[in-house]
């Protein structure tokens, strides 16, 4: 079947609400507040300054997710687009939906002046992801992350 991206719509939000409970229980063994991370999602949704998602579709049905948010580079003169929450459901895994939508982000990304480059983070342990993402043609960078979480 033929996988369809999309910018996604407040109609996705439970979707993608759901989708990002899952992440962090995969990836981090959290389980979020839903309604915290519902109203989050909707929030983002209805205000694209903080951000955008895309989907993924297959017959319909949304079988992946990632989010953009954007860091000013004075560096660079332009915004890094940060590639969060990217999810694909678990009987679609290793069939290109990722990449499909990394392409298509790619290729929004390089037709704006403003875009200096995408970036993301990923668990140190996850090591098929940070495979996926070499193959993509992103390296590694010299930083670590830190972080004060006021909420989590």
């Amino acid at each position: 079947m033929k996988t369809k991206i999309r910018r996604a719509t407040p109609h996705d939000a439970a979707v993608i609400a759901d989708y990002n409970s899952f992440i962090a229980q995969e990836t981090e063994h959290r389980t979020l507040d839903h309604k915290r991370l519902l109203r989050g999602v909707r929030s983002l949704l209805k205000d694209p300054s903080k951000g955008v998602y895309y989907v993924a579709e297959i017959g319909g049905e949304v079988v992946g997710q990632l989010m953009i948010t954007y860091e000013w580079s004075d560096w660079r003169n332009g915004h890094f687009w940060w590639i969060q929450s990217v999810y694909v459901k678990q009987e679609f895994r290793q069939h290109g939906i990722f990449r499909a939508l990394y392409d298509h982000l790619e290729q929004l990304a390089r037709k704006r002046k403003d875009v200096c480059g995408l970036r993301l983070y990923v668990e140190r342990e996850n090591h098929r992801a940070q495979a996926t993402y070499e193959k993509l043609g992103m390296t590694r960078t010299a930083y670590e992350m830190f972080e004060k979480d006021f909420v989590l």
